[in-house]
């Protein structure tokens, strides 16, 4: 299986939406997500990660804020708080949704 970043966020612009799945497999859902001027997401129930696609920003996750630019991997556990802030316009990012609701148990 092969999906460019190209074909993938042609797949979010025919689909209207701010996001759309481009992929799945077992637990594991991608998806495509680019929010315009300011992101409302909520927590989610599965593990995540974000992988941007283009732009730049910076990330809040559970009271504390990050940078972020083209490239970097950002990894939120299920139930957390979470948000992209103060984004460039260009900003796109893959999302990976895997694991069990409630999120997988961490390495101790």
């Amino acid at each position: 299986m092969n999906l460019s970043t190209e074909k993938a966020l042609q797949k979010l612009k025919d689909s209207k939406q701010l996001f759309t799945e481009v992929f799945k497999h077992g637990t594991l859902s991608v998806e495509v997500y680019k929010p315009e001027k300011i992101d409302h997401q909520q927590p989610h129930d599965r593990d995540e990660i974000y992988v941007i696609m283009s732009g730049s920003g910076d990330f809040y996750i559970n009271g504390e804020i990050y940078p972020f630019t083209t490239g970097d991997f950002l990894f939120v556990p299920a139930g957390i708080e979470h948000r992209f802030v103060n984004f460039t316009d260009n900003f796109s990012t893959w999302v990976f949704f895997y694991g069990p609701k409630g999120g997988e148990k961490a390495d101790q």
